[in-house]
């Protein structure tokens, strides 16, 4: 995603000419459509958060029985992490800080845990050990009585809008990190804009996931081709996934020019299993709409950065496993790994900060990605509801977490915002499903032994072998 700072600069040129009146219109990748299963739910506001936008009722898009407040006011809230004595951390690169929220009634305790900062982003926890990635460099702390100490520096130099040789022109600087099951830690680097081959020759190279070994060593690049990876997680599997927010402007193969109704809904946003040595083809090659559906898509050539594929041979690159519909911009990304009540149980969780240059635009949201044997299925959204019909908005999400308590935590940078996403309380779930192995009319059977002295036995229903567990939540220390 490009900033609107950034835009004329960095990210692509105007749109060009009108489209062909033969031109195609390619099918939509989004999460969106599944939100027809979720109902409008009023945002629930403490009076002590309620400023703008929460001066006015506001209105969610939830799943059914969930509920949703504003759990948080803070100034542009953007990557989040669980510490192990049950705070919340978010980082505030428009600050330079970290803070850390103390759970509280009836609004968190605020304080500042790390400060002068060159715009710290991406953050997460091993154990008591603080992964802290700033524009410049990441970092570790050890983590103990809501203070941080002993940082090492674990790679530096990093480029950023401070690196001499780019002049202050840096479109995505802001760095994620996540930590391996080895110990390894990886962490982004995004290009400088929509179109700057050159970043791939850069020293560190720009565009990729580096790694840094266990134990420390020199950061290498472990993916290439990643226009700007800034979900970056790992999965209850130990595989390592990013959320990248693609290329603007690109022009239709099949007439080699750029207009509104192509650039709409291509390229669609990747969602893909990093492997050492992964390639996703950026700037020469760009993930392709499928009819098939948002999973499995090839990559094309770009016919403006490589016509004739001279550049790169973009059949040869394993699909994009997953994507979300072209310029929705996903942002932070976590796994739920169990703690959530079904169909959330186990997935993906993405924040969609949605389309700054998109007519109409893509609509900010949380999308769930469900994990089946190692694989990413579709995504649904599990918030929406943050933009009207008229394409104006009252909130845009960046990431969401699953806290110690079972619920959802949402940032939102452009609300100043923390949301708690309540899932159905344990005992409301159990009522639930005894409600639906009831009568038709709603009236409660008589129990088992006495209807088989009243009626003729039936045979084998529904019934057989229908009860199930109810979902236990459990804590968690790490995200």
């Amino acid at each position: 995603m490009c900033t609107l700072a950034a835009a004329l600069a960095a990210c692509s040129s105007a749109p060009g000419p009108t489209p062909p009146d033969t031109a195609p219109p390619g099918p939509s990748s989004s999460a969106s459509p599944q939100a027809a299963s979720l109902v409008s739910t009023p945002v629930q506001v403490p009076a002590e958060l309620a400023r703008e936008p929460f001066d006015t009722p506001r209105e969610a898009l939830i799943p059914p029985d969930w509920t949703i407040s504003v759990w948080a006011r803070v100034p542009r809230a953007r990557l989040a992490a669980w510490a192990p004595d049950g705070t919340l951390l978010v980082s505030q690169p428009s600050t330079g800080a970290v803070l850390r929220l103390q759970p509280d009634d009836p609004v968190p305790r605020q304080s500042t845990l790390l400060d002068g900062l060159d715009q710290p982003h991406g953050l997460v926890f091993v154990g008591d050990t603080l992964y802290v990635a700033e524009s410049d460099q990441i970092d570790a702390y050890d983590y103990a009585d809501g203070t941080a100490t002993n940082r090492r520096t674990l790679a530096a130099g990093l480029p950023d809008a401070k690196s001499p040789d780019l002049r202050g022109a840096y479109a995505h600087a802001l760095k994620s990190v996540a930590v391996g099951p080895d110990g390894a830690v990886y962490f982004s680097i995004g290009s400088t804009g929509n179109i700057s081959a050159a970043d791939r020759d850069a020293t560190p190279p720009r565009a990729t996931i580096m790694r840094i070994p266990p134990g420390g060593g020199p950061a290498e690049p472990f993916a290439t081709g990643v226009r700007n990876g800034t979900g970056l997680a790992f999965a209850p599997d130990g595989s390592l996934w990013t959320a990248v927010n693609n290329r603007d402007n690109i022009a239709d193969p099949q007439t080699g020019e750029v207009y509104p109704e192509y650039v709409n809904d291509h390229p669609p946003e990747s969602v893909a299993r990093l492997t050492p040595g992964r390639e996703l083809g950026w700037p020469y090659c760009n993930p392709e709409l499928s009819e098939q559906g948002p999973a499995n898509l090839a990559l094309v050539r770009d016919v403006q950065t490589n016509p004739d594929g001279a550049e790169m041979d973009c059949a040869a690159l394993p699909p994009i496993e997953q994507s979300l519909g072209a310029h929705s911009a996903p942002l932070g990304m976590s796994f739920t790994d169990g703690v959530l009540p079904e169909p959330y149980r186990t997935g993906a969780l993405v924040g969609v900060h949605g389309s700054w240059n998109r007519q109409p635009p893509r609509a900010p949201e949380v999308v769930f990605f469900p994990w089946h044997n190692g694989e990413l299925a579709d995504g649904r959204t599990l918030v929406g509801g943050f933009q009207a019909e008229d394409g104006s908005r009252w909130g845009r999400p960046v990431a969401a977490v699953v806290g110690p308590d079972g619920a959802v935590y949402v940032t939102d940078d452009y609300a100043d915002a923390v949301y708690r996403l309540g899932a159905p309380a344990r005992g409301a779930e159990k009522k639930k499903k005894k409600k639906k192995r009831g009568r038709p009319d709603g009236r409660v059977p008589p129990p088992r032994r006495l209807r088989r002295r009243v009626v003729p036995a039936a045979p084998p229903g529904p019934l057989t072998g229908q009860r199930v567990g109810v979902p236990v939540f459990l804590p968690v220390t790490a995200m």
